[in-house]
């Protein structure tokens, strides 16, 4: 998935921080519900990114309760940005 695509889809542009409040918002609240009804894992796993970098994302454990393999993916991204973060 494009990150550029996602964002314009759901954001009307690439760069969402530069959104009103509003509009922010409802980006938000449709990426949350495209998450929530999305059942193929690969895409799932990369809405779940862009929440994260976003600040929105569920902990892993309760967005892949069902999903013991996209849970420990997901874990091991946000170790992997702690890392890079951290250093």
């Amino acid at each position: 998935m494009d990150l550029d695509a996602l964002l314009a889809h759901y954001f009307g542009t690439d760069e969402p921080e530069a959104l009103d409040a509003t509009v922010r918002e409802r980006g938000e609240e449709r990426l949350r519900i495209d998450f929530g009804v999305e059942q193929e894992p690969s895409r799932k796993f990369a809405l779940w990114v862009v929440m994260e970098g976003l600040g929105i994302a569920p902990l892993p454990a309760e967005a892949f309760d069902e999903e013991p393999a996209l849970k420990t993916a997901a874990e091991k991204y946000l170790d992997a940005a702690w890392k890079l973060e951290r250093d």
